[in-house]
């Protein structure tokens, strides 16, 4: 089963993770079965950015972008060549490693706006 390492991110997995994940389920399904709480402000449907990540290792792994995707990417904060949506990356049988950037395009984040 392949691996997917998640490296620090202060909020959603302070000190990094390794999970296993099945093949032919999404990177952002297999964060949320492993209580790595990535955003999903859509309800992962490909509609947004906030599940965004940044795929540092086994990108060619992964089924190429579609034309959706890359427009909502275009989007999202801190866009890299290797980035995805979690929720529409499919793991393969590649390990991966993914990055999960500091900051989402979440306006609507609970206590976003606190004083």
């Amino acid at each position: 089963m392949p691996r997917i390492t998640v490296l620090p991110h202060p909020d959603c997995v302070p000190s990094g993770a390794s999970i296993e994940a099945a093949s032919g389920t999404s990177i952002c399904n297999a964060l949320l079965e492993n209580d790595i709480d990535i955003e999903h402000a859509c309800g992962k449907v490909g509609a947004c950015t906030t599940c965004h990540v940044i795929v540092r290792e086994g990108f060619p792994s992964l089924a190429q972008a579609s034309d959706n995707e890359e427009d909502m990417l275009d989007r999202a904060w801190g866009v890299e060549h290797l980035s995805r949506l979690s929720c529409q990356a499919i793991v393969a049988e590649a390990d991966l490693t993914v990055e999960i950037p500091r900051y989402s395009l979440n306006h609507a984040k609970e206590n976003a706006w606190t004083s």
